[in-house]
């Protein structure tokens, strides 16, 4: 059975052959600039009180390189694996329980659905890379005029500095 829904009833998965529910998702993420649809092929599979939702995510995404500050395309393409507790996992900890290292479980806190929205949304985030940067070829700042340009900008705040001698 395939399902193209963005929100996943677990009743769904629960009633699924094999309790293994299919989900293709194909649909713009608002908030990430995508370029295009993101696409994901995931298997949601009950397991007693955890869901588990696997499968590949590709797409591509428009980032702003932290370096130059233009935009550029970052193609999406990685695997997700995310574990769903149906009822309160466990009181004392919080929504997201790292259970060993690395991996965690997400409490539905008895909700009856999962949004698969959300949850590509936030794979997406935590796919992009720490320091986003166009290419290795990357210049840096393209509002210098040449490299020294920040080492010979005179701020007057600073001239107070100017003539400090330093022994050795």
């Amino acid at each position: 059975m395939s399902n193209t829904c963005r929100i996943i009833q677990i009743e769904d998965i629960e009633n699924a052959p094999e309790k293994k529910l299919r989900i293709n998702f194909e649909e713009y993420i608002e908030e990430l600039n995508s370029k295009g649809p993101i696409k994901a092929d995931l298997l949601a599979v009950s397991l007693g009180e955890f869901i588990e939702i696997s499968g590949q995510v590709q797409g591509s995404v428009t980032l702003e390189c932290d370096l130059c500050l233009d935009e550029f395309e970052y193609i999406l393409d990685f695997e997700v694996d995310e574990l769903f507790a149906k009822n309160t996992f466990l009181e004392e900890y919080g929504p997201d329980t790292e259970i060993k290292d690395g991996q965690f479980v997400n409490d539905l806190s008895g909700s009856k659905s999962i949004d698969i929205y959300d949850l590509l949304y936030q794979s997406v985030i935590l796919d992009f890379p720490n320091k986003k940067v166009c290419g290795i070829n990357c210049k840096g700042n393209r509002f210098e005029s040449e490299e020294t340009f920040a080492l010979n900008a005179t701020d007057p705040r600073l001239s107070v500095f100017k003539d400090i001698k330093i022994d050795k």
